[in-house]
């Protein structure tokens, strides 16, 4: 098939670029700038904003699906901005579809849509969506995922999955942030409980991506729905934080702060920088206080069953892989 990817120069994104192209199939990547791996590929590339229609419509000419994966991310920012990238962009996206007759779209959501501050043990997607949101970014996927469920329709098959912290070689978000601000000195663990955590390793990601759109068509069992995409192997949190670390050759994470002053500081710290317009995010926010001292793991046989998704690759063997990379990656290089 013919498959166009938007963000195919981001972490997820080369990564289903890479099995779209190892298994024969033609790829358009859409991404705000062009990317030297991904031409080394071969991959067809296009440069824009995400909300150009006009641009994303011709990029997406001929293709017989869309991978949606480009989002901005991140705990702090502008409302403005989140909702420009992630709903004004998947609406663009929609439309995209519909102007080339394109019936398949595979969306990347996030299972934080549905994060209320709470503990999540074993949830499923029958979770509904909180009244509140402490971030925009998961209130603005929300609404985009909302988007892409509404879209589906007898000519255009929409489908949702929502991994849950992806992790691994190439990673430019998760690990970084974790090594960075363990050398720093400003990673200290919230809470004393276990509290268990669900990842995702990021190959077995990317491959559900690649087993939805094999199964979507416009009135398949999965058009219009949603499925969590997780590792299937929740640890303890901070355990899982300190396993990184090792993958690099650092030390645990020393130091507590219970999850009540962590939020303290999270709401303080949050009213500074809007008083203040500091530039960058806060070294904690609510959301993240709440984030990393309750438990979010979830129930993923909807994938299974429906996708028959697999994790491929354990955490164990994703760790030792990452160990491989993070010498080469800069990431441990010493700052002067």
């Amino acid at each position: 098939m013919k498959a166009l990817v938007t963000g195919g120069g981001g972490f997820l994104g080369s990564a289903i670029v890479r099995m779209l192209c190892e298994r024969g199939d033609q790829v358009v990547s859409y991404s705000r700038s062009r990317h030297p791996a991904l031409e080394a590929l071969g991959v067809q590339q296009f440069a824009g904003d995400l909300v150009d229609k006009e641009a994303l419509t011709a990029a997406a000419q001929g293709c017989d699906v869309i991978f949606h994966v480009a989002a901005k991310a991140g705990i702090w920012g502008d409302y403005a901005d989140y909702h420009w990238a992630n709903v004004t962009g998947t609406e663009a996206v929609i439309a995209a579809c519909r102007a080339n007759g394109i019936s398949r779209l595979v969306a990347t959501g996030s299972p934080s849509v549905v994060f209320d501050g709470r503990d999540i043990e074993g949830g499923d997607e029958s979770l509904p969506y909180p009244d509140h949101y402490e971030a925009y970014y998961p209130q603005t996927k929300m609404l985009a995922e909302c988007a892409v469920l509404r879209a589906n329709s007898s000519d255009l098959a929409t489908v949702s999955l929502r991994p849950h912290l992806i992790w691994g070689p190439g990673d430019n978000h998760l690990v970084p942030r974790i090594i960075q601000k363990a050398r720093a000195g400003r990673l200290k663990r919230i809470g004393c409980r276990p509290c268990m955590a669900d990842t995702v390793y990021i190959d077995n990601a990317a491959k559900a991506h690649l087993l939805a759109a094999d199964r979507l068509f416009p009135g398949s069992q999965i058009a219009g729905k949603i499925y969590f995409i997780t590792n299937d192997q929740p640890v303890p949190l901070w355990d899982m934080v300190d396993r990184i670390l090792a993958a690099g050759g650092l030390p645990p994470v020393k130091g507590q702060v219970s999850p009540k002053v962590a939020r303290l500081i999270g709401g303080g710290c949050e009213k500074l920088w809007k008083l203040l317009r500091l530039a960058g995010e806060p070294p904690m926010t609510r959301f993240v206080a709440n984030e990393l001292s309750t438990a979010h793991w979830f129930d993923i046989s909807a994938a299974k069953r429906d996708l028959d998704y697999c994790p491929e690759v354990s955490i164990e063997e994703g760790l030792r892989r990452l160990s491989e990379w993070l010498p080469i990656s800069g990431l441990l290089a010493e700052k002067r």
